[in-house]
């Protein structure tokens, strides 16, 4: 399978996920862990553009043409930051959803995040070669794990 492909084909089901999450029937309402998810996640993608300004990034995980590897700023704790504030804001979802769907559609969502992190790491590799000095000092998702 070609990389285009595999990188459509986990955009596709990213985007599926988040909106089975704000689809699926629920028990809405307020959360305080929701609030604080969701404030978590925006505090995140500020900090994000504020050190890797949108035109360097791409939604698949294939390197835009002309990028520049970013590792200060938050991507000195995470190489994800941005999938974190995405799983951060969809645990804020799932919080106030009150509903197992959710949260087992956020597990989901974390499934396929760690794989399209990988194909994207690989990718990274390929690009850039002091990629693979970043990873190795560098957590993908939680500083200190995994």
């Amino acid at each position: 399978m070609s990389v285009g492909l595999q990188s459509r084909l986990w955009v596709a089901a990213q985007f599926g996920l988040i909106a089975a999450m704000l689809l699926w029937p629920a028990d809405w309402g307020w959360s305080g862990a929701g609030f604080a998810f969701g404030a978590f996640a925006v505090a995140l993608v500020l900090w994000v553009f504020a050190h890797n300004r949108p035109g360097n990034f791409n939604i698949r995980p294939e390197p835009k043409e002309g990028g520049r590897l970013v590792t200060g700023g938050p991507y000195r704790w995470v190489r994800h930051p941005m999938y974190v504030a995405l799983l951060l804001g969809m645990a804020g979802v799932a919080a106030i959803s009150h509903g197992l769907a959710q949260a087992l559609l956020w597990m989901a969502l974390l499934v396929v995040l760690n794989f399209k992190a990988g194909l994207e790491e690989r990718l990274l590799r390929e690009r850039w070669p002091d990629y693979a000095g970043y990873c190795a000092r560098t957590r993908r998702f939680i500083p200190g794990v995994w």
